[in-house]
C-alpha cells in the first residue's frame, strides 16, 4: 500500500507541475502577444467567439441569423473581453474586417462596434462553400500584400478554416492569431476571458 501511495503522490505532482507548466506558457504567450499589438503593424486574425456546434446547420441561410450557429453567452462574454482588453491596453487598430457570418459579426460587433463586412473572410468549411476556398484565400493574400499598416494593427474576424489555411495553425473560439506580412504566426493569445 505505502509503494501504490508513493507512486499516486508523484503522479498528482506530475500533473501539478504540468498544468503550472501549461499555464504559465499560456500568460507568457499572451503577453508577447499583447506587446506585439501594442506595437503595432501585424495583422489578427481573431477566430470568432464560443458558437457551440460544428460547421453550418442544413437551412444555413447567410442573411437569417436564426438558422445559424450563434454565439452563446460565453462567447458574447469572450468577445466583450476582447474588446475591452484592446481598449485597455491602448492597442492600435487600422480596421476591423469581418466575415458575414453572424457568429463573427456577432464577434466583431460585442468587441470593437465598428466593423466592415469583408466576404473574403467567409467560411469554406461546408461543402456549400468550399469551392469559394481557392478564390478567397488568393484574395485575401492579394489584399494583405496590398496594404500598409503604418503602425497600426488589422483586425480580421474570421474562422478557423480560413486562418489554417492561411496560417497553418487552427485556433481555438476566441483565440488571438498574430501574423506578419508573411502570415507567419508570431504569437497567439489564448482565450483565457
Amino acid at each position: 500500500m505505502t509503494h501504490f501511495l508513493k507512486i499516486l503522490k508523484a503522479r498528482i505532482l506530475f500533473f501539478v507541475l504540468l498544468s503550472f507548466f501549461i499555464f504559465s506558457n499560456n500568460i507568457i504567450s499572451n503577453e508577447l502577444g499583447w506587446n506585439y499589438l501594442k506595437e503595432g503593424g501585424y495583422y489578427v486574425f481573431i477566430r470568432h467567439a464560443l458558437a457551440p456546434g460544428n460547421g453550418d446547420p442544413v437551412n444555413f441561410e447567410l442573411e437569417d441569423c436564426s438558422t445559424q450557429r450563434n454565439l452563446n453567452q460565453q462567447g458574447i462574454d469572450q468577445s466583450i473581453r476582447i474588446g475591452e482588453e484592446f481598449r485597455n491596453k491602448a492597442i492600435p487598430i487600422s480596421r476591423v474586417l469581418t466575415s458575414q457570418w453572424c457568429r463573427c459579426r456577432d464577434t466583431a460587433f460585442y468587441a470593437f462596434n465598428n466593423f466592415i463586412e469583408f466576404s473574403d473572410l467567409n467560411s469554406t468549411y461546408s461543402s456549400k462553400f468550399q469551392q469559394n476556398k481557392f478564390d478567397q484565400i488568393s484574395s485575401l493574400i492579394n489584399y494583405i500584400n496590398n496594404t500598409d499598416l503604418k503602425k497600426k494593427n488589422e483586425i480580421f474576424v474570421t474562422h478557423y478554416v480560413i486562418i489554417g489555411a492561411l496560417t497553418n495553425y487552427y485556433p481555438d473560439s476566441a483565440e488571438i492569431v498574430i501574423t506578419d506580412k508573411d502570415l507567419n504566426v508570431l504569437s497567439t493569445i489564448k482565450s483565457v476571458f
